[in-house]
Formats: structure tokens, sequence, C-alpha cells
């Protein structure tokens, strides 16, 4: 038997409340530079110190042993799609996040502004992080003056920073394609291919992709510091189930960045606007803690600043969930899980394939008797090493919402 169908057939109706916090990127590695700590072990966390009295803890693979995740893998494995089953391109995710409906047929990609040296190698893959109202400003130019490409309509809206949406309309399309960015600094910028070498449609788009290119990029030559951009997770919104469906559950989304919105829309959950910081994110929970079954509260600066390599600015971001997460403690949920999507080492600057830990608290989690949430800690946790995509059915199951298998 299929292991969702079984867990379908044994899903029981309950007025249980669940609730995931995911500080992005959380996971981190012991380094000597950096005293043999992780951001979590330096940081001061009263209340998730308090949390472990009562719960159990491990650490979960975002997709497969040795395999790094992006932030569309990452969470969907949270929400309990498998990864490897359910791929979505980042394109998607970032337009849904940006209020963008897409019709059958439609490409999206997730770009960035970059900074290119006079030979168009990148030299700052994120144009030194411009301010959104810069972001806007290039992406109302570009509107103004690439409204089509070939037969397709060109569609652009800015995100934050420096992170903007490019969605083609036409006939005959699909994705996926390759990324138009090196991922690093020093090189110039990729062709982007049809990773189906066979599809007329992906190749189509290839070609439109490229078309846009040399009407785009002459009209930021003279642009400082953001005078080029980046292309990835270039591809059409696939066929998902709903997380209702799945899992019984109706479920609400609370985050800021527009990606993390989409990957929730994808899902069906729905979008709850407003919050901007993490203190008004569990305040909205309170007001809304009636209306849905289940939350998802993001959480980005953790990531932000692993990527930057910035151990201090890591530190103080979890410290600055910890000193809120009273707020949504005023209404502990039945079930809460406190995780990362992946780990985002100081050390590696990026995303990395190392186990994120994981805390999870209820009425039947018990106590591994740990005095800390911590990575060293997770690693003696009662929950052990899992895949990430696991976690909804362990959240379900500490709800009471699984029947008994078998007599």
């Amino acid at each position: 038997m299929n292991l969702d169908t079984l867990y379908s057939e044994l899903t029981l109706k309950t007025k249980a409340k669940l609730a995931l916090v995911v500080l992005d990127g959380l996971g981190d590695l012991a380094m000597r530079d950096q005293g043999y700590l992780t951001p979590l072990e330096a940081a001061a966390t009263p209340t998730l110190d308090a949390l472990t009295q009562d719960a159990a803890q491990g650490r979960m693979i975002p997709v497969a042993p040795g395999i790094t995740p992006g932030s569309g893998p990452g969470h969907l494995g949270l929400f309990g799609y498998d990864p490897l089953e359910f791929q979505v391109g980042r394109g998607v995710i970032e337009a849904l996040g940006l209020g963008l409906d897409l019709q059958a047929g439609d490409v999206a990609a997730r770009a960035n502004f970059c900074t290119l040296d006079a030979k168009g190698i990148v030299t700052d893959r994120r144009a030194g992080r411009i301010e959104t109202s810069v972001c806007e400003q290039l992406c109302a130019l570009l509107s103004k003056k690439v409204k089509k490409v070939g037969d397709a309509e060109v569609i652009i809206k800015a995100g934050k920073g420096h992170r903007f949406v490019v969605l083609f309309r036409g006939k005959g399309l699909e994705g996926p394609l390759t990324d138009a960015d090196p991922h690093h600094e020093g090189a110039p910028i990729p062709a982007v291919e049809p990773v189906n070498k066979k599809s007329a449609k992906a190749k189509k788009a290839a070609k439109l992709v490229a078309e846009f290119y040399e009407q785009a990029r002459p009209l930021l030559a003279r642009k400082s510091p953001a005078n080029g951009f980046l292309m990835r997770g270039i591809a059409h919104q696939p066929a998902i189930p709903s997380f209702e469906e799945r899992y019984g559950l109706k479920a609400a989304c609370l985050a800021v960045y527009p990606m993390y919105k989409g990957l929730a829309q994808l899902v069906g959950m729905t979008k709850l606007e407003g919050p901007q910081t993490i203190a008004e994110q569990f305040e909205r929970y309170l007001k809304e803690y009636d209306n849905y079954d289940y939350f998802f509260i993001h959480y980005k600066y953790t990531d932000m600043h692993g990527e930057d390599g910035n151990f201090e600015a890591k530190k103080k971001a979890i410290e600055e969930l910890d000193a809120a997460l009273p707020i949504l403690l005023q209404k502990k949920p039945d079930v809460l899980a406190i995780t990362g999507d992946h780990s985002t080492p100081c050390a590696c600057k990026a995303h990395s394939w190392h186990p994120q830990p994981v805390l999870l608290t209820s009425a039947f989690s018990g106590s591994d008797k740990l005095d800390r949430f911590t990575e060293t800690g997770a690693n003696l946790g009662s929950l052990g090493l899992f895949e990430a995509k696991y976690l909804i059915r362990l959240m379900q199951a500490n709800a009471g919402m699984f029947d008994k298998f078998g007599a």
C-alpha cells in the first residue's frame, strides 16, 4: 500500500491546533573559529530552553543524505510533500508569493539584480543587496520598455531587496529551463537551455528568455550597482494536491518574504498578509487562532545572516525570535514544531546538506530531558534522524489524528 494512502485512511478529525515555526537556514556547524559553538548554541534562548523541558528533539534530512536543498524543496519537505516527487520551480513559487495568478502555459522565473563588470562577469550576485525601492524603480523601467518578446507577454514584478519575478505568458511554453545564473561571482551569465531537450515548448521558452535578455540588459547598462540580472527556477506551475485534502487541516501562512508565501499558496494555505516582524506574526497568530487548524510561521533572517557568514548576526536573529516567542505561547498550540527548512552554516555561506535540528512539543511528546534546543542536544533526542517529509506526520500523530493501524 502507498504510505500516503495509509496515512489518509488512518486520519481522524480532531479540534487540535498545530503550528510550525521555521527559522530559515537554522542549522549550523560548530567550528574552531567559532569556539566550537553554533549560533543556536551561542544564543541566549530562555524561551526555547523552557520548551525543551517537555519536548522531543531530533535532526531532519531535508531531501536525502548529501543533497543540498533550495528553499522550495526544503519547505515542501516540511509540509510533507516528498521533494523528489513534487519538484517546483522557484520562479513559480516567487510569482505566487507576489500575488501573480499563474495561468496554464505561463513560465515564471525568479530574478536577482546583480553587478556585472565591463566584460559581463558577475561581480556581485545581489548588487549589494539594493533597497526594495531601487528594485521597484528598475522593474518599472523594464516593464515600461519590455512588454513583449516574440509572441509572449512579459510581466515583471518587484519583490523585496534585489529580487523580482519575470513571467512569460504565451502559447506553447513550458519549463523547466536551466538557470541564467552562474551561482557564484567571477563568471558570466550562462544562456538558458531546456532541461528536457526534446520539448519543443521548453525550447521556445528558452528562446524567449534569450530575447528578453537582449532587450533588457542594455536598459540597465548605465545603472549602478544593479547593471544586470540573473534568472533561475524558470518553470511552469505543476499540479499539487492541497494541504487540506492531504491532511484534513485548514492551514494558514504567516510569512514576510514572497517566496515563502508562494510556497504556502502552492499547497493551498491561506496567506495572512500584513505582519512584517516576527512579533507581529505571532500577534496575528493569536488573532487567527480560532480560524485555522495549522499555522506555518516563517522567519527569514537566520538564513540571510548564514549566507553572509555573519555568525553574530545569526545568533542575534535567533535571540530575537526567542524574545518574541512568548507571544505565540499565550495560546500554545496542541502541537508545536520549531525547526529550519535546511542548514545554512556560516562557514559555508550557503545552504548545505547538514541535517537541521527540530524540536517538537505536545501533550504526548514526552521529554528528552535536555536543557536546551541545540544541534548537539538534537543529536541525542528521541526523534532521532529522519526525513523532513515525515515531520507533518509526527505532528499529526502528536495531535491524536491517526487511528490504530491493524487489529
